[in-house]
């Protein structure tokens, strides 16, 4: 089967906003590439046939001027299929390995170190994107402060959850509960074909839900939401709520120009809770614990 498709390169930092048109366009053949490490992305469509692509890329001008320009080519399905992984690397943070699975076999993991292997399509993330690093690294980091052994007794719930990596990560670094959700079935779908990838199935519980639904149940030592500040600040009660006295609440998906606001939502909702924020490249996080 032969498709079709449209792809032209933007600026890294437009790739969020490209994203949300994309979003309110609701044209779901586009969709935005992003390679993080090296810093590009890119808009792609892919089409059924010619067109339909010269169509969708009149519409897509509208809104963004630079589809206009954009070349039509055909791709053939498979290539469509396997096209994102040139834009997919392995990465590490302490002994923890993030690497694609059509690495596998050549992959050289350290002694005492563990390793994610990931194959989550197009459609989500790869753990290279900045937000869903920064809530590794402060899951990574929280567990140094842990006596040995004591994760296992630790209950992460990780909300919106894409393909599944933070809950996968929790569970590799030996949570003993972790519970992911996201209110998109496919993502869902993803999460537990990775879980099966990694030989961790049944060790994490999926669902599909949103909030607040999703964080319905005991409070949680670790709480990680990598949603977009809108919505996280909508929620700050519930968020708060669902962490567990001396635990941690991980906020990401913030542009670095809105840490100042979700900081003064969750601070003045949240007294005593140390707060911090830390930034990489045009994203940061804020990381509150909750006193115990």
């Amino acid at each position: 089967m032969e498709l079709w498709e449209v792809r032209f390169e933007i600026a890294a930092a437009q790739a969020s906003a490209a994203d949300e048109t994309l979003l309110e366009l609701g044209q779901p053949e586009w969709s935005v590439l992003e390679d993080a490490l090296a810093r590009r992305a890119w808009v792609v469509g892919v089409f059924a046939d010619p067109g339909a692509a010269e169509e969708g890329r009149v519409a897509l001008a509208a809104v963004l001027p630079a589809a206009a320009a954009a070349p039509l080519q055909p791709l053939p399905d498979a290539d469509w299929k396997n096209s994102y992984k040139a834009h997919f690397h392995p990465w590490s943070f302490g002994r923890i390995h993030w690497v694609p699975v059509w690495e596998r076999g050549t992959f050289v993991l350290p002694p005492g170190h563990s390793v994610l292997w990931l194959d989550p399509g197009m459609a989500f993330g790869t753990g290279n994107h900045e937000t869903t690093r920064l809530c590794i690294e402060r899951l990574a980091e929280f567990e140094r402060t842990l006596a040995p052994g004591a994760l296992a007794g630790t209950r992460v719930v990780d909300a919106g959850c894409g393909s599944g990596i933070l809950a996968l990560s929790a569970a590799l670094l030996g949570c003993g509960a972790v519970a992911g959700f996201d209110n998109d079935p496919e993502a869902i779908r993803v999460s537990l074909e990775n879980a099966d990838l990694n030989g961790l199935g049944g060790r994490v519980r999926f669902e599909v839900a949103g909030l607040p639904e999703g964080l319905e149940g005991p409070p949680a030592g670790v709480v990680m939401a990598n949603i977009q500040s809108d919505v996280l600040v909508r929620f700050v009660d519930v968020l708060l709520a669902a962490v567990a006295p001396g635990g941690l609440l991980v906020l990401s998906g913030i542009l670095a120009g809105e840490a100042d606001t979700v900081r003064s939502a969750f601070g003045a909702r949240a007294p005593g809770w140390p707060v911090e924020s830390r930034a990489l490249g045009e994203w940061c996080d804020v990381c509150l614990r909750r006193p115990a």
